[in-house]
């Protein structure tokens, strides 16, 4: 039985590949920061782990349609930076992270995929003015000290993000 080598994927791909498995990594400690610090909501933070298989699959993604993998990344966390809007709710800093999702798009794709870049970028933008406007309140009731402690770990946890992004595609032709 042989079996065919891996296709080498491209260096956007790849970046696109080790942010995803960034992303997957840190998810199980979420709620384990929420736990140390803020005490309570923890079994409503474990609803942050319902989107850790959809960043799994974009490496596996990657192998079949490299494009779709990095389309896929940024759509997958606009709608888990959503639903933990919904979660956690506006005021706990959630939102930042639909910049994140903007900054990989403008990051990972190509020139020729400017359309695709643009309509994304669009619906990122599109989703955050609904949670701004639509998403009613949290699903769990948190404090409003609850909602410092939520907004200045998610704003450190945003930071990160996007310093590694910044870092992971530097230099990264994009033609």
């Amino acid at each position: 039985m042989t079996t065919e080598p891996r296709p080498i994927l491209d260096p956007l791909t790849q970046a696109t590949v080790t942010v995803a498995w960034v992303i997957v990594l840190n998810k199980p400690f979420y709620p384990l920061y929420v736990w140390y610090l803020v005490g309570n909501g923890v079994t409503a933070s474990l609803g942050t782990l319902i989107s850790a298989p959809l960043f799994l699959a974009i490496p596996l993604l990657a192998r079949r349609s490299p494009f779709m993998a990095r389309i896929a990344l940024p759509v997958v966390g606009t709608f888990d930076t959503l639903f933990e809007t919904k979660l956690f709710g506006q005021a706990s800093g959630t939102e930042l992270f639909f910049a994140a999702c903007i900054m990989l798009l403008a990051l990972s794709c190509r020139a020729e995929e400017k359309w695709w870049q643009r309509g994304m970028a669009v619906l990122v933008f599109a989703v955050f003015v609904f949670s701004r406007s639509h998403l009613g309140p949290p699903l769990h009731f948190w404090t409003d000290s609850d909602l410092a402690i939520l907004f200045n770990l998610n704003a450190f946890a945003f930071a990160s993000l996007m310093t590694f992004i910044a870092l992971r595609y530097s230099g990264i032709p994009r033609t």
